[in-house]
């Protein structure tokens, strides 16, 4: 039998002719990212470091320093970066959430690896990267040695078909998985097949950043005509992509119809066999809106938040909060106007960040309060209080909800 995406991909970059589910690979680590978070909390300067050109340092959750803690860590970056002369260095004024940075800056490549001290790292899996978060200590390791090992995991194949309608979105595809089938504990995802193509590059990469929250391993697409325009953009040409053999053995085929799929939702608590059609949502009143995230904080989930908003008004009694995902996006959000559309309705945009996705500053939400997110995370307590209640849904939906008041479908709004 021939191999899945990420078992060619990890098998090249070990040096092997075959990997097979359970097996355990050391893999050079083509690109190692740290956070800001990383030199506020552990930081030991190392003596040694592998390979700067194989480094990148993102100031990205807290930014700028919202606590002592994490304004004593920006001096620590700054220092290893000039003492080790990584010319990657993203500081204020260049930040964003490092996912939505290494996007822009063409730092996940087809067919490479790439580590973070992040949990949603599974996003340049959009990018055809084996691309997964890890511990500090970790990602220490690998800034040290060049090098990581991963125990191979079996692959679900999801084979896209159809078309997505205007008025869904990737998070409308993820919201639909997790709820049909599920976590997807010590498993792989591929995504392919003739609907990938309706598929926005934008949405791929909601759709492998989402898969953190339902414990997949890696999530990889695979490189199309789409993909190579977004990287040639970014001057990346030379790159071997990972492919699927014909024969290639998978623990399951799941065909998905995205012209069968509609606006989704998720209930607080979890993603995972917890959400429904936001058209069969009972009638829940909001506090709080929120889109961001790196997620869904790109320039296409502020465009679609901005076209449903312009010449509307956020509900009395609703706070709405956005924030783009990287500096480069704030800018160009504002040259296209999106930024004045959405403060107009009464919008509140914040600066890019990590933000209020993980309950840390510009928008924690408080006991009782019930927020409706486009982030990354519903789980109690994640955006602040253990008694608010935290639904999931697209931009699109949360824009629509923010002007009505309460959870509702999109398409009553944009029809």
């Amino acid at each position: 039998m021939g191999m899945t995406m990420i078992e060619n991909l990890l098998a090249r970059k070990a040096g092997l002719a075959r990997v097979a589910p359970g097996d355990i690979v050391t893999v050079e680590v083509d690109m190692c990212v740290m956070i800001d978070l990383q030199f506020a909390t552990m930081w030991i300067p190392p003596a040694r470091i592998h390979d700067p050109d194989k480094v990148a340092v993102i100031m990205d959750h807290a930014v700028p320093a919202p606590t002592l803690k994490d304004a004593a860590g920006g001096p620590k970056a700054r220092k290893f970066v000039a003492d080790f002369g990584i010319e990657k260095f993203f500081d204020v004024g260049r930040h964003g959430i490092c996912h939505q940075v290494i996007a822009e800056n063409g730092l996940a490549r087809p067919g490479e690896v790439l580590a973070c001290t992040d949990s949603h790292t599974c996003a340049g899996g959009a990018y055809n990267t084996a691309a997964r978060g890890m511990g500090p200590t970790e990602v220490y390791s690998i800034l040290c040695t060049g090098s990581t090992w991963y125990q191979v995991a079996p692959t679900v194949r999801y084979e896209l078909t159809g078309s997505l309608s205007p008025e869904v979105s990737g998070k409308d595809v993820f919201l639909y998985l997790a709820n049909s089938f599920g976590d997807a504990t010590n498993q792989n995802l591929e995504f392919g097949g003739p609907g990938l193509a309706s598929v926005p590059l934008n949405d791929r990469r909601t759709i492998a950043t989402q898969a953190a929250e339902i414990s997949a391993d890696f999530a990889t697409f695979g490189v199309d005509d789409v993909l190579r325009e977004f990287l040639a953009a970014r001057g990346v040409t030379d790159f071997r992509a990972a492919e699927a053999d014909p024969d290639a053995e998978y623990a399951d085929v799941r065909t998905i119809d995205l012209s069968g799929l509609e606006p989704y939702v998720a209930r607080p608590g979890t993603v995972s066999r917890n959400g429904l059609p936001v058209s069969g949502i009972e009638h829940r009143t909001i506090d709080q809106a929120f889109i961001g995230s790196c997620a869904n904080g790109q320039l296409e989930d502020l465009r679609i938040a901005a076209d449903i908003l312009r010449g509307r008004t956020v509900a009395p009694g609703v706070r709405l909060l956005v924030t783009p995902a990287s500096q480069q996006i704030y800018r160009d959000a504002m040259r296209l106007g999106y930024l004045q559309d959405l403060a107009d309705a009464g919008a509140v945009v914040t600066n890019a960040t990590c933000g209020a996705c993980f309950g840390y500053h510009m928008g924690v939400v408080g006991p009782g309060e019930v927020c409706l997110t486009s982030s990354t995370r519903n789980f109690t307590g994640r955006m602040g209080s253990t008694e608010a209640e935290i639904y999931m849904a697209s931009p699109a939906t949360v824009a629509a909800s923010a002007v009505a008041g309460y959870i509702t479908d999109p398409r009553s709004v944009t029809a």
